[in-house]
């Protein structure tokens, strides 16, 4: 996600009646995305929450834990949707599993899963400055030596061996990319006979008007959501089987609400340290933001198998 752009246009233009609908926005190449997150990761903190930098379960599955704050609220829905996807990725691992971690972020999921399945995790991303978080993370855990390691890495051009992972997980990665049936193809090239890929996902619900789009667009740093039929026909062509659909819609209406919220507590403390000019950008853009993903977008996760033969 982005909250700033250098860009001349401090927003999206007004809709018309007469004017074509606007050209979508090309989608981001990975090292934009990665420039991104090494410029604003820590204003996203801010608005999002600490933890992962992905979308929290705000919608907890038969469980309450109370929070003192808005941020602490994001921390632990984060840790909470960490969690729960840790558990489902680990029932059926073989002992002392490979495990990928497609955009690890800040590093903690990695760490966590390390921690549940006893395996190996090796985490990617675009960001150097996440890089960097990931290392520190990693210096400050106890009992991981040799278990997990960080590395920059673009999963629609993975630098890994074929058969290499029993299995990957990839939260909230998947919708920055500009190419998802590439990403969907090396991800089950790197896989073993039989593994799996957990993901989450957005997808598009009815049709938005182009300036909520743009906005999710230019906050997300990604192209604009698909509709989910579009989404299973690429897990289909890549070759995947699907072993499990969630809907997880509530999380990232929520989400969405909260992101609004907190820009607006922390919009002071943003403009001092990242100026001026990233507010008046960013300013514009919250509240279609915020509608878009109450009314237009979906949040799924999926469990994917790669075929035994």
């Amino acid at each position: 996600m982005t909250v700033a752009d250098n860009s001349a246009n401090s927003g999206p233009a007004p809709a018309s009646s007469s004017a074509p609908a606007p050209a979508p926005a090309p989608a981001p190449a990975p090292e934009e995305v990665g420039a991104m997150y090494d410029r604003f990761g820590d204003l996203l903190a801010m608005v999002l929450g600490r933890s992962a930098l992905h979308v929290g379960m705000f919608v907890p599955h038969g469980e309450r834990t109370a929070a003192a704050s808005l941020l602490d609220l994001s921390d632990l829905a984060q840790d909470r949707q960490t969690a729960y996807l840790a558990d489902i990725l680990a029932d059926g691992l073989p002992p002392d599993p490979r495990l990928l971690d497609i955009g690890c972020g800040t590093g903690g999921p990695a760490l966590h899963l390390a921690r549940r399945t006893g395996g190996r995790v090796t985490g990617i991303t675009v960001s150097q400055e996440q890089l960097a978080r990931c290392g520190e993370r990693l210096n400050a855990a106890a009992g991981l030596e040799g278990r997990v390691d960080f590395t920059y890495g673009n999963v629609m051009r993975l630098d890994h061996a074929d058969d290499t992972y029993d299995a990957a997980w990839s939260i909230d990665c998947f919708p920055h990319l500009s190419d998802r049936p590439a990403g969907l193809r090396e991800a089950r090239r790197v896989l073993r006979p039989g593994g799996r890929l957990l993901m989450t996902e957005f997808a598009r619900r009815g049709t938005a008007v182009p300036p909520e789009t743009e906005a999710f667009t230019r906050l997300w740093a990604s192209p604009p959501p698909t509709p989910f039929a579009a989404l299973l026909e690429e897990v289909e062509e890549a070759g995947f089987r699907i072993a499990r659909i969630q809907n997880m819609t509530a999380n990232i209406a929520l989400c969405g609400e909260l992101m609004h919220v907190l820009y607006q507590e922390q919009r002071d403390a943003i403009e001092q340290r990242f100026g001026k000019e990233a507010v008046a950008h960013t300013d514009p853009l919250m509240e279609p933001f915020r509608t878009f993903c109450r009314d237009h977008v979906d949040y799924y996760l999926l469990l994917l198998g790669k075929p035994e033969n």
